[in-house]
C-alpha cells in the first residue's frame, strides 16, 4: 500500500468531513421540506377550522350582545321579586304570629266560659235533683204507705175468737 502521508490524510478527513457536510446539508434540506409541508397543511387545516368556528363565535358574541339586557332585567327582577318576598314572608309570619295570640286568648276564653257553663249547669242539676227528689221521696213513701194500707186492709179477715184470746199476748210482738 501507498504510504499515506499526513497530507493525504488531511485529504481524507477533509472529504469524509466534507461528504458528511453534504449528507448532512441534504437530510436537513428533506426535514425542511417536510416541515415546510406540515407547517402548510397545518396551516390550511387552522384555517379550516377558523373558517368553522368564527361564525359560531360571531354568532354567540351577537346573541350574548342581544341577551345581556334581558339578563340585566331578569336578574333585577328576580332580585326585586326576592326583596318582596322576603318582605312579604314577614308580614305573613307577623300576621301567623298575630292570629295564633289571638287564638290562644279567644281558647282560654271558650275554655273559662264551658268551665262555667258546666259548673252552673252541674249546680242547676243538683238543684234541680234535690228539688224534685225530696217531693218525688216524700210521693213515694205516701204511695207505699198508702198502698201498705190497702194489703194491710185487704189481708186481714177478721180472726175466730179463740184464736183472738190466745195472740193477744202475741199481739203486742211485731216483727
Amino acid at each position: 500500500m501507498a504510504k499515506l502521508d499526513n497530507q493525504t490524510i488531511q485529504l481524507l478527513i477533509f472529504g469524509a468531513v466534507a461528504l458528511a457536510l453534504v449528507f448532512q446539508a441534504i437530510v436537513l434540506f428533506a426535514v425542511f421540506l417536510v416541515l415546510r409541508k406540515t407547517a402548510k397543511t397545518v396551516s390550511d387545516q387552522i384555517e379550516e377550522m377558523r373558517t368553522a368556528v368564527m361564525p359560531i363565535v360571531e354568532n354567540t358574541r351577537d346573541l350574548l350582545v342581544q341577551l345581556k339586557p334581558k339578563i340585566v332585567d331578569t336578574s333585577t327582577d328576580i332580585a326585586a321579586l326576592t326583596k318582596s318576598l322576603r318582605a312579604q314572608t314577614a308580614d305573613v309570619q307577623s300576621a301567623a304570629t298575630e292570629i295564633v295570640a289571638r287564638v290562644r286568648t279567644q281558647t282560654g276564653r271558650i275554655d273559662a266560659l264551658l268551665s262555667s257553663t258546666l259548673d252552673t249547669l252541674e249546680r242547676a242539676s243538683g238543684f234541680m235533683a234535690d228539688t224534685l227528689a225530696k217531693p218525688m221521696r216524700q210521693l213515694s213513701a205516701l204511695l207505699a204507705s198508702a198502698k201498705a194500707v190497702v194489703e194491710s186492709l185487704k189481708a186481714t179477715e177478721p180472726a175466730p175468737r179463740s184464736q183472738r184470746n190466745r195472740s193477744s199476748s202475741d199481739g203486742d210482738m211485731f216483727v
